[in-house]
This record gives structure tokens, sequence and C-alpha cells, in this order.
């Protein structure tokens, strides 16, 4: 009997220090240089033809407005309260034979032009209030002195005059590149804003972004727009994760003689909800300070969280089979429990790396699509499993007449059946919000769609620490051979031993042979 619970032990172990190499593994890669984020870097970027122009996306953020007056200058000797969009260091690059076509003493022979725009105001772009499908102005456009040939049309925001920007950086002569201006655009209203370079030319095709970055900052930080609330959400969680941890591990203390394995398994996962919590908290405060997401630390943040949602799910498995409540061991299903988990955390820390660890760009996500589907099964396989398992396990707590037992798997059950519930109309509210927001216009709330998978299961994690809870009588809920006896009808008996509140006398040996291969059976399950 306990040899065979000891090789359980092992074998979860095992799989713990399986985990521990992985982790070890992926947080050597912290030496990698920092990944940029709401700085968007551009490299040899090429445009893409629309209507009468070509255009390349440079960004988008959700944007709040400044509390502090831009003065214009490109030196910041006080960033404190200012929200701006800064370009640097952007150099366009056109065609050697367009630009050997041209006179050099020409001062402009070619124009491309910076758009930042509001998202409420993409209708003021383009000539869709001249009744035209043209994005860049033409003679005939251009003959009531609506706009100029050879520019994008914009029709200026009557409430917010300047808007939307428009900055200009000619060619010159037959040179081949063009270097923008070092300058910052102030964002005086808050709203998703969305950059574009366009050039009207179409002897400028096959120009490109050489090089060159934007600066895109809030008034109290880096962390783009959508993001910002996260911060005290995720310091927020880190104070209830401890606060959770004092009081299990106050009651741990209490009642340590009464410990059972689970125990320690529901003190695992605290502690890694703790480190998950906390490495997102500093992760996002460095990305506010300094622009840019420290690979190490996100790294760290990444795996703890891949971590816990493998373990949390395991271990809501394994209670739902019942280990160490009706059956000791896990018996011949252990390696598929572990094979499930290993699988789980691999396609988990890919998923969180993609969405991670890169550029916050509103453009890439094609990746993350691939890697949500493996997750979605393998979460349907999980609760598919631990439903399943719940159902045998009730009865056999029903058989056995195990009402303590049973009245505590029933709240169990309960309890995950409406997470499931909340999860699946979450979902759907996800579907609708996405769908129904295809510009990010309800950036502001877009942080609850993250914050409240994070929420959910610290909720199941306490309901599990208040189920389980460390007491002095733990065979309310531990595992017992006599129940496994009893199942089988067969009255194991000891004379001066009371069992089940009864004196028992003692029977023959070939009885209580037989009642050892039951519960060996019962064991390889």
């Amino acid at each position: 009997m306990r040899f065979n619970r000891s090789s359980n032990d092992h074998q979860f172990l095992s799989y713990k220090h399986n985990l521990i190499r992985i982790l070890i593994f992926l947080l050597s890669l912290s030496a990698i240089d920092v990944v940029k984020a709401s700085i968007h870097e551009y490299k040899n970027e090429g445009f893409i033809p629309r209507f009468n122009s070509f255009f390349f996306h440079g960004g988008s953020e959700g944007m709040y407005a400044s509390k502090v007056h831009v003065n214009g200058s490109t030196e910041d000797k006080s960033i404190t309260g200012k929200s701006f969009v800064r370009f640097e260091s952007i150099i366009f690059r056109r065609p050697k034979e367009v630009a050997a076509k041209q006179n050099e003493m020409q001062q402009s022979t070619g124009v491309v032009e910076a758009i930042i725009v509001e998202v409420k105001n993409r209708d003021k772009i383009g000539g869709a209030y001249l009744n035209s499908n043209a994005i860049c102005c033409t003679p005939e456009l251009a003959s009531d002195g609506s706009c100029k040939v050879g520019e994008v049309i914009i029709r200026q925001d009557a409430d917010n005059p300047g808007w939307p920007k428009r900055i200009q950086t000619p060619f010159e002569g037959k040179s081949e590149e063009a270097k923008m201006l070092l300058q910052t655009v102030e964002i005086n209203r808050t709203g998703m804003y969305y950059l574009y370079f366009m050039f009207c030319d179409p002897q400028l095709k096959g120009t490109i972004i050489m090089s060159g970055r934007t600066v895109w900052r809030n008034p109290d930080g880096y962390l783009p727009g959508k993001m910002t609330p996260l911060m005290p959400f995720y310091g927020f969680m880190s104070l209830a994760y401890l606060i959770l941890g004092l009081l299990w591990f106050l009651r741990f203390v209490q009642h340590w003689k009464d410990i059972i394995q689970l125990h320690y398994h529901i003190t695992f996962v605290i502690g890694l909800g703790m480190c998950e919590m906390a490495l997102w908290y500093f992760e996002y405060a460095n990305f506010n300070v300094t622009g840019s997401r420290p690979i190490g630390i996100t790294l760290w943040a990444v795996t703890f969280s891949a971590c816990k949602k493998t373990i949390s799910r395991l271990l809501l498995l394994v209670v739902s089979m019942g280990f160490g409540v009706v059956r000791p061991t896990l018996g011949g299903v252990t390696l598929k429990v572990l094979l499930l988990g290993f699988i789980y955390f691999v396609a988990s820390e890919a998923l969180e790396l993609v969405e991670n660890v890169g550029n916050i760009n509103d453009f890439s996500g094609k990746a993350r699509v691939f890697l949500v589907l493996p997750v979605a099964l393998l979460d349907s396989c999980f609760i598919l499993w631990i439903f399943s398992s719940l159902s045998k396990t009730l009865e056999k707590l029903q058989i056995r007449r195990s009402i303590g037992k049973l009245e505590l798997y029933r709240k169990f059950t309960n309890a995950l059946a409406l997470s499931v519930l909340v999860s699946v109309a979450w979902i759907g509210y996800e579907l609708y919000f996405n769908a129904s927001d295809p510009l990010s216009e309800l950036w502001r709330r877009a942080w609850i769609i993250q914050a409240f998978w994070a929420v959910l299961a610290y909720v199941l994690l306490v309901v599990a620490c208040i189920l389980w809870s460390p007491s002095n009588n733990p065979t309310r809920y531990s595992y017992s051979e006599v129940e496994d006896i009893e199942d089988e009808g067969i009255p194991l008996t000891s004379s001066g031993v009371k069992v089940s509140g009864e004196l028992m006398e003692r029977k023959p040996a070939s009885i209580t042979d037989h009642v050892f291969e039951v519960i060996e059976e019962d064991k390889r399950e």
C-alpha cells in the first residue's frame, strides 16, 4: 500500500522536475536584448497600393489626452504628464531609376506623408465627403479648391483644429533618400489613433521605409492605453494572492500534523499564483517606465503563467478523480495525466510567448490564431475528463454511502459547473466584443477580457482552499482503506480494534488476502 503511494508521489515529483528543467531552459534566454513595444520600429517596410494611393500602417494605440501641454521642442526635459507620438530617424528610400529621372535643381521631387488620425475621424481621410473613392487629390477634385493635387485628401475636424495631423517629408532633387525631421505630435484628445505613411505620386512606386521608429507615450508612461489598467490590476491580484497565501499558511501550520498530499499541491498553486501576478506587475511597471519589454522578466512571467495554468488544471483533474480522497493513487492513468499536462504546458507557453514577447502591433495576430486553437482544444479535453471523473467519483461515494465526502464533492462539482457556464458566457461576450469592435474603438474596456480569466482562476483556487482546508479531522476528505473494504461488502475485523465506531472480530486469513486483492485492483483502475 505505502509502496504504491510512494511510487505515485515519485511520478508527480518527476513531472515537477521536468517542468523546472523547462523553466531553466526558457529563462536562460533572458540574455536576449529587450523587445520593443510602444516603440514601433520600421526596417525596409514596403507600401501597399489602395485606390490611387500607396500606404503603410505605422501602428495604432489607444492614447489618453496629454495632462501637460507639449511645447513642440524636440528635447524632452520633462515628459511627465505628456502624451505624444514622436518620429525618430525615419528614412524613406525610393528606387534609383526614379531618382535619376528627377531634376537635380528641383527642391521637391516627391512627397511622403505621415498621417495621424483618430479612428472616429477616419471618414475625414479620402474623398468620401466629395462623393469619391479617391484617397489622393486629383485635378478634378482640386478644381473647387477642396484639396491639393498630389496630397492625401484630409478634411479638418471642426471640434479639434489641426486634426487629422499631416506631416510631409519631401525628396530633394536626385536624392534617393529623404529623412523625416525629428518631431513630436501632441495628443490633445483621448482616443484610438492610427498612423499611416502615404504617398500619391505613382512614380514613387517601390519606395520603402528604410529605417526609423515612432515612440508612443501616454501621460503616465509608455504602456499602451489598452494595457494601462492592467498594471494596477496585477498589483491588486498580487495582494489578493498574498492574503490567500497567508491565510492558507496559518491554517497549514495550525494543522500541520493532519496535512495530506493534496494540501501540498494547493500550496504549490498558491505560490505559483503569487509569483505570476508579482512578475506581471513588475513587467508592466518596467515597460511603463522604459517603453520596452525586458525579455528576461517577460519570460519569467510567461513561464510562471503557463506553469500555473497547467498545474491548476492537473490539480482539478486529480481531485475530480478522487486522488487522496477516494483512491490512494491514480493507477494506470498517471502517465496519461502527465502527458496531457506536458502538452498543455508547451501549447500554453507558445501562446503566451507570441502574445507577450514581441511588438505590440495591431497587424500581427495570424500566429496567435493558430496557437489559440490547440490551447482551446486541450482545455476542452480537461473539462470533459474532469466532469467524467467527477461523475465516477460521485457514483463511488454514493455506493459507499460516504455522506461527508459526497457532500464535499457535490459542492466542488457545482462550483466547477458554474465556472464552466460563466466561462462559456464570457467567451461568447469576447467573440461579440471582437466582432463588433474591429478598429479597437472600445480599447478602454479591452483589459477586462484578460483580467476576467485571472479573477476566475483565483476564485476557483479560493473555492478549493475552502473545501479542502486543513483541519484536525482530515478523515472527512482523506482516503480510507476501510471504505474500499466496506465497498466490496467484506467486513474486515480485528479483535480489540475499533473501526468505524464498531468492535470487530478477526476473520480468516483467506478473506484478508482477498481484501488486499480488491484494494490493489482499485489502485490499478
